[in-house]
């Protein structure tokens, strides 16, 4: 999905020699997504990847679903979720369905004695707290508030935080996330009415290559299954890279708003999407400027899709009580729309300060176990008069 980049030292040509200073052949590697059909990316290692050396008992980590079906609105109070010292035990799904698991965490340390791999799914792990960098074989991602990271399934990592204090809104999908179709051209460049670009896109920078053998465990999740691999070489041991699938950051401060004379509607907001969600984000912009327009979102019905937002910083207009980490969920079959005095309140105001990222979803989300724990249970009649 981004664009071509290349890191380190590679050969002139694909899938020929490439040598070592010491004569010997460095290891090509294909990471590639949708099989053969689509974006990829080749990585020359200092050993072959595939040196597993032990294995550990798989452990069970699957969502445990309360709720399967339902009709009401409902509100999570996500900062409610505790802290925990892990990084992968502080992942703590919410919502789910077979097309995206959506979590929340707050972790405290980073992932020191093992690297994490998602087999499955592509993560997107949006930062609301905290700062640090994602450690992979391409190189590495410095991260911060408001940032996007984007990692395709199967790839390495550790996360290493420079905060104790951290908060994350992870979605993982089961297709691939993309750039909106319409944002792009028919070569794949990103155009001019899109609300960002490639200069918009960080790649992984300051790539280290670390040739060295021992016992390196990584956690591998496949399922719903979390499997310990043990590898008799360092997984980060690549020399060089290039192509078009790694991961990337993409901050939602660097998302420009469409704004028009009449209230726009959500998918002018649209930043990602696979195949059954899109991904939205609202930052701070200009309210609608029709000298008789009316700048909260009108009652609608969501007739095709769950609406899930995640309230990151400001002020709401069109909601009351909301706090920061706060999750609702709209789900399809039912309408909603701004709160009681949401509507005459906002006549005449000039702009907004919000900051949220919003998840729709094609298929009903069900509700976990861990997520009725942190639910607001007076959401659903919140627009009584």
């Amino acid at each position: 999905m981004p664009k071509y980049h290349t890191l380190g030292q590679i050969p002139h040509k694909r899938h020929t020699q490439f040598r070592k200073p010491d004569g010997s052949l460095y290891s090509e590697q294909l990471f590639s997504t949708e099989g053969f059909s689509n974006d990829y990316s080749l990585l020359y290692h200092c050993h072959p990847p595939t040196q597993i050396i032990k294995t550990e008992p798989q452990v069970d980590v699957s969502p445990q679903v309360a709720e399967e079906k339902m009709l009401k609105h409902r509100s999570l109070e996500g900062f409610k979720v505790r802290p925990a010292d892990d990084y992968l035990e502080s992942r703590v799904p919410v919502l789910v369905n077979n097309d995206c698991h959506i979590a929340l965490a707050a972790p405290r340390k980073s992932t020191i004695d093992y690297f994490y791999k998602n087999t499955d799914a592509d993560e997107m792990i949006f930062v609301h707290e905290g700062s640090g960098k994602v450690c992979t074989p391409y190189g590495q991602l410095p991260f911060s508030y408001g940032d996007y990271i984007v990692l395709p399934r199967g790839t390495i990592y550790q996360i290493h935080f420079y905060t104790p204090q951290n908060r994350l809104f992870i979605v993982e999908s089961f297709s691939p996330l993309r750039f909106p179709k319409r944002y792009l051209s028919k070569y794949g460049q990103l155009m001019e009415h899109s609300p960002y670009c490639e200069r918009d896109i960080r790649p992984p920078q300051d790539i280290q290559t670390f040739d060295q053998s021992g016992d390196f465990l990584i956690r591998a999740k496949k399922q719903g299954v979390l499997y310990g691999l043990h590898y008799g070489m360092h997984p980060f041991d690549v020399i060089g890279w290039d192509g078009c699938c790694y991961p990337y950051i993409f901050s939602i401060h660097d998302f420009e708003p469409i704004t028009g004379r009449v209230h726009m509607p959500p998918p002018t907001h649209q930043t990602f999407e696979a195949d059954a969600f899109v991904v939205c984000s609202f930052v701070p912009r200009m309210y609608d400027y029709h000298p008789q327009g009316i700048p909260a979102p009108y009652n609608h019905s969501n007739i095709d899709s769950d609406e899930v937002l995640y309230y990151v910083d400001g002020e709401f207009m069109s909601r009351k009580h909301v706090t920061r980490g706060m999750i609702t969920l709209h789900p399809a079959g039912i309408p909603h729309g701004p709160h009681p005095g949401a509507v005459e309140k906002s006549i005449g105001a000039k702009e907004t300060k919000e900051l949220a990222v919003m998840v729709d979803t094609f298929r009903p989300l069900k509700l976990t176990k861990q997520a009725l724990s942190i639910e607001n249970q007076d959401y659903v009649m919140s627009w009584a008069e």
